[in-house]
Parts: C-alpha cells; sequence; structure tokens
C-alpha cells in the first residue's frame, strides 16, 4: 500500500506506465467538476469510476481484496477512513467473485484517515476497506482508479 497526498505524485514518476497513467488523470481532469460513473482511460487496461456517497459505521463493512487490479483511490472531498490489512493466511469471508474482482474478509484492520487531496494505491496482498465514517457520517466524493496488472 502506498498512500500520500496528490501534491506528491511527481515521487511515483517511477512506477508501471498504467500506474503513472492513471494517477495523470487524477491530476489532469477536473474531478470537482467530474459526474458519477465510469470512465475508460485505457480500456479495461485503466479505468476510472467516480462516486459520491456517505460514510458508514465500521460494523457495515468487509476488507476487500483484488487479484486482476490495483486500486488507485483518490479523494476529491471530503473525508473518510481507510481500513488496512496485509494479506497473510486470512481466509475469505466471501469467496473470489472473478468477475468483479473482489474477495471479502471479516478481519480487524489499522485505520488511517484520509482527507481531501489524498490518495492510496492498494496492490493484490493489501486488504482494504474505504469508506469508513471517521467520527459522523459525511459526504465523500472518490474517485478509484482501476489498474490491470
Amino acid at each position: 500500500m502506498i498512500t500520500d497526498k496528490i501534491e506528491n505524485v511527481k515521487l511515483y514518476s517511477g512506477l508501471k506506465e498504467r500506474i503513472q497513467k492513471a494517477l495523470e488523470y487524477i491530476i489532469t481532469t477536473d474531478l470537482d467538476n467530474i459526474k458519477e460513473g465510469k470512465y475508460e482511460i485505457d480500456g479495461d487496461n485503466i479505468y476510472a469510476m467516480v462516486n459520491e456517497y456517505n460514510t458508514k459505521d465500521r460494523s457495515a463493512c468487509f476488507l476487500e481484496a483484488h487479484r486482476k487490479y490495483i486500486d488507485i483511490q483518490y479523494v476529491v472531498k471530503g473525508s473518510e477512513l481507510f481500513g488496512y490489512a496485509p494479506f497473510e493466511s486470512q481466509k475469505p469471508h466471501a469467496v473470489y467473485d472473478a468477475e468483479k474482482d473482489f474477495e471479502l474478509f471479516n478481519e480487524e484492520p489499522s485505520f488511517v484517515k484520509f482527507d481531501t487531496g489524498m490518495f492510496a494505491i492498494f496492490f493484490p496482498g493489501d486488504l482494504h476497506m474505504p469508506g469508513i465514517k471517521a467520527y459522523s457520517s459525511s459526504k465523500v466524493k472518490k474517485i478509484v482508479i482501476k489498474v490491470k496488472i
């Protein structure tokens, strides 16, 4: 997992071409005015999903993991907690869904607070739980870019 502020994005210029292209999309797109939905960047190799939602209680969520895609999650507006746990030998709570590329885990994560302008890169092996309320439920606008491995 990598977490940072978007103004430090140049530190990651040596990352793989697809990750670099996804980060470039974040810094060159008018995300304040982009509408919810799915946006192709490079076919199914790189695509973005823009969502607006209210953060939830931890008890309503599970850790998730992906096998085919890296997640780059960027908070456009708002604040939320991200749960994180490295994958070791945890047993999934739900069987892997190959079509949607995710499996769920019911483990206890560590939490990091993300505010407007922060991003995280979750690789396979990074169990993550986004969308958790920090203090009280609040509105968040976020873009998740899926980068095919």
